[in-house]
């Protein structure tokens, strides 16, 4: 049974950092791209961030750039997403996906995410 399990939410201040993490278990993801989605009470889920299987290409939605970072550890079936300068509107559910085959990015939005965590939450206190 695949599982994805999301860690490192929690409660900082405006301006702060959170390191995400999200460890993959059932199958391995060592080729199929990674990455973060996003979502608060009523509206979508939204991409941040996604990684191709070896690093080598990275995604990131325009609200994060330069702000977040995405990276993985194919070694430890994990992904993380470091975000720094956190901002209020960055409180949300942060939720962490797998691709099992191709995936494209267009527009802002990433396609192709077949697996998904529980999520953990993210609040950025002002």
């Amino acid at each position: 049974q695949v599982q994805l399990v999301e860690s490192g939410g929690g409660l900082v201040q405006a301006g702060g950092s959170l390191r995400l993490s999200c460890a993959a278990s059932g199958r391995t993801f060592s080729n199929s791209a990674m990455g973060w989605f996003r979502q608060t009470p009523g509206k979508e889920r939204e991409f941040v961030a996604a990684i191709s299987w070896s690093g080598g290409r990275l995604y990131y939605a325009d609200s994060v750039k330069g702000r977040f970072t995405i990276s993985r550890d194919n070694a430890k079936n994990t992904v993380y997403l470091q975000m720094n300068s956190l901002k209020p509107e960055d409180t949300a559910v942060y939720y962490c996906a797998a691709a099992s085959g191709g995936y494209s990015y267009t527009q802002g939005r990433f396609y192709g995410m077949d697996y998904w965590g529980k999520g953990t939450l993210v609040t950025v206190s002002s």
